[in-house]
This record gives C-alpha cells, sequence and structure tokens, in this order.
C-alpha cells in the first residue's frame, strides 16, 4: 500500500514538473542573476520551500532576503521579489507585490493560478501546474496527496534546477557554494 502512494505522489509530481515551462524558469534565472538585491516571500509550507531556496542562492552569492528576517532591506529599482502563490488568492501575498511594485521592484511570481489577484501583479511568472488548496476538493482534486503538497514539492525540486542553472549562470563553483555555508551548526 505505501509503495502505491509513493509511486503514485511520484507520478503526479513528474507530470506536474514536465509541464513546467523551461522558457519561464530560464528568464526566472535570468532575472535572478541579474537583480541588485533578490527578497522572497511565501506562506504556510510554501514559505519553507521558499527560505530554503533563499539558502541556495546565498550559497552561490546571490544577495537574498527572506520578507519578516530583521536584515531583509527595502526593496527599489533593479531588486527583484520573488514570491510563491500556489493559489493565487493570498492577502500578504498581493499586499506585498504591491508595495514592491510601488518601490520599483520586479514581482516575480511563482503560481499554479496565473489568472488570480498575484497574477496581474506580476511582471513576470513561472506557472507550477499542480494541485493547490485553490482546487483541492471534489472534482478538481487531481493530487493523492493533500492540499497543495505537489506543488511544494515541485517547488523544492524546481528550486533545486535553478540552483543548478545560476550555477552556471553566474560560474559558481562547488567550492564557492560550501565556503559560503555556514559553520554555526
Amino acid at each position: 500500500m505505501a509503495e502505491d502512494l509513493f509511486r503514485t505522489a511520484l507520478d503526479e509530481l513528474d507530470i506536474v514538473l514536465q509541464r513546467i515551462d523551461l522558457g519561464q524558469v530560464d528568464d526566472a534565472c535570468a532575472a535572478i542573476g541579474r537583480a541588485g538585491t533578490v527578497v522572497v516571500y511565501g506562506c504556510g509550507r510554501e514559505a519553507l520551500q521558499m527560505k530554503g531556496f533563499a539558502m541556495r542562492l546565498f550559497h552561490i552569492g546571490v544577495p537574498v532576503a527572506v520578507v519578516g528576517d530583521m536584515t531583509a532591506p527595502a526593496l527599489g529599482q533593479g531588486d527583484l521579489f520573488l514570491v510563491t502563490a500556489g493559489p493565487g488568492e493570498l492577502s500578504t501575498v498581493t499586499a506585498l507585490m504591491t508595495v514592491a511594485r510601488n518601490a520599483g521592484a520586479h514581482n516575480l511570481l511563482l503560481t499554479a493560478e496565473p489568472d488570480s489577484s498575484a497574477g496581474r501583479l506580476a511582471d513576470s511568472m513561472i506557472l507550477v501546474p499542480a494541485q493547490t488548496m485553490a482546487r483541492d476538493q471534489g472534482d478538481a482534486r487531481t493530487s493523492v496527496l493533500p492540499m497543495g503538497s505537489v506543488y511544494e514539492g515541485a517547488l523544492f525540486m524546481l528550486f533545486e534546477v535553478m540552483i543548478l542553472k545560476l550555477k552556471g549562470l553566474l560560474a559558481v563553483s562547488p567550492e564557492a557554494m560550501r565556503a559560503r555555508h555556514t559553520n554555526m551548526e
């Protein structure tokens, strides 16, 4: 039984990842690479994925911060606000995207719902076509996993691939990444 659940969940994740537009991924990596500062945000479990991505961005030398951290800088012209809103309609996300836009920053959105409030505030986007809490009940349900789990799992894999692409784009060696890893553990 458990083996079947693993296989089903992995198959669902594979389908989502195959449907991500690699042109959008390349454009997002280019935007991250040229940004003065990248600030990231997400709600709930999506926030956990964003924090993990922020950590890896730091490891490759990208100036990065997480909204809510005491050291998060003000955003402005030439900066990037990287935000995830799987279900698309999150009031904190749209409020922060409006602040970033008004400050002159570029809004890069990851979402499963491009025709949403967050989608309308995005300057660019990566569509992650997975079940979220926007469509996790009744006939709309497409995953064996609960709520937005398949979306969150797709974010993890997407972010790992983006780091690989950014390593090449920014010419970062594994040794340089490791040298930026904390020694305070």
